[in-house]
């Protein structure tokens, strides 16, 4: 299920074992799964960005408003 939406707040993901990363408000498109929602934006210079986050995390980002849900 693919879902339109738009970072309000800070947003982070975790690539690997790195440092967490944030991703730039604005709008995004969420892909989600049983287990993770995938993050997909285009950055203020053109450049993609993907994110694959857990979809407990990403119902907390949800709840707390840094994510809202376009429609």
């Amino acid at each position: 299920m693919t879902l339109q939406a738009t970072i309000k707040d800070h947003v982070t993901y975790t690539p690997g074992d790195g440092a967490p990363i944030e991703i730039p408000p604005g709008p995004v498109e969420v892909d989600l799964s049983i287990d993770s929602a995938t993050l997909s934006w285009t950055e203020e210079n053109g450049t993609p960005g993907l994110a694959a986050i857990p979809i407990t995390q990403y119902n907390d980002y949800v709840e707390s408003k840094q994510i809202t849900l376009n429609g």
